[in-house]
């Protein structure tokens, strides 16, 4: 008990350090700054039809339409809430080991190209354009790696019993960004260090010292902007929509909540995170219209299942349904019915 307590500081500091590089880090994906954004572009796009017609925007109104009651009551919302302290802290140091690093993939490529073709000659273009070059070619792989790594998880049966975990949220808020299963969480970490190592690989052989992207707290500028944006909104129960051939090009909050969709026509659609180009080139895009369609979240479970919102239905019953999707070829052949 004494050594317990010795370590008491230690682990307390490990826990404020990760909560400020969660919350205070100016590049976070979940700063406080950039849920500012978000609540502040939510709550603009409910007044926005009441200041057009005249009308007074009152604070309870406002509040109730931003957090409505079945946004912060019951078992979705507090499995979301779960997720995220488990997926904030103890799966991070679970699964380091395991997890490819985008600099060693980066590093290893430009090795081999230079083992191939020999010693890169003058880079391509000077410091400051190779730098603009590096972000936008390495955000453009980040958002290949997600398209790929979300293909795969809704068609590849094993996959998609962990990426369910996801898909089973009822209510959709920015906490359910971590409503995922860490197996889910670990494929698509080293797709993702794969596609955006060997890009980086890439442009650091082409590029020399030019070919390193602008970041903010290591993750690009480019995807910094889109959660101060988009990214936050896209969980949420806000209908704001990209129609047209902005919608071909940008990913709405509405295309996403499509994605989330528990009708069968808006299954396995709109895989992109910031951007929909790839799902236009892949043929996966479905834009939403400016109209707000009435959807129902929430992927269907196994009858006599544990429920999808609790401890072993979260993190345990998909191992047993995805060994049971390998064991079974009927299984491991037929569609992945998911949402």
């Amino acid at each position: 008990m004494d050594a317990f307590l010795r370590t008491l500081p230690a682990i307390a500091q490990v826990l404020l350090g990760r909560l400020a590089s969660v919350f205070l880090a100016p590049g976070s994906v979940f700063s406080v700054a950039s849920l500012a954004s978000a609540l502040i572009i939510a709550a603009a796009w409910v007044a926005w039809p009441r200041w057009r017609r005249g009308r007074a925007v009152r604070a309870r109104v406002l509040a109730r339409a931003l957090f409505p009651r079945r946004l912060l009551h019951g078992a979705s919302s507090r499995a979301d809430f779960g997720l995220f302290l488990f997926n904030t802290f103890p799966a991070i140091v679970l699964l380091g080991w395991a997890l490819l690093s985008a600099r060693q993939v980066g590093h290893a490529t430009a090795g081999e190209l230079t083992s191939l073709f020999g010693p890169a000659g003058r880079p391509l273009m000077g410091p400051a354009l190779g730098r603009a070059v590096a972000t936008l070619s390495l955000f453009l792989a980040y958002e290949l790696a997600y398209w790929l790594d979300h293909y795969l998880s809704h068609r590849v049966p094993a996959l998609w019993e962990f990426h369910k975990v996801h898909h089973t949220a009822e209510v959709l808020s920015p906490l359910t960004v971590f409503r995922v299963h860490p197996v889910d969480s670990l494929v698509f970490a080293n797709i993702t260090a794969v596609v955006v190592g060997v890009t980086a690989g890439v442009l650091q052989y082409l590029l020399g010292a030019g070919g390193s992207p602008v970041a903010l707290s290591g993750n690009n500028v480019i995807l910094v902007a889109f959660v101060f944006l988009t990214i936050h909104l896209q969980h949420s129960h806000l209908w704001i929509s990209f129609p047209g051939i902005w919608g071909r090009i940008f990913l709405s909050p509405a295309h996403h909540q499509i994605h989330h969709s528990a009708n069968p026509a808006h299954f396995n659609r709109n895989f992109g995170s910031c951007l929909s180009v790839w799902d236009w080139a892949f043929g996966t895009l479905q834009v939403p219209s400016r109209r707000r369609e009435a959807l129902t979240f929430g992927a269907g479970v196994r009858p006599g299942a544990p429920s999808p919102h609790s401890v072993s239905g979260v993190l345990l019953e998909p191992f047993g349904e995805a060994a049971r999707r390998v064991a079974s070829p009927a299984r491991r052949r037929g569609p992945v019915a998911s949402a």
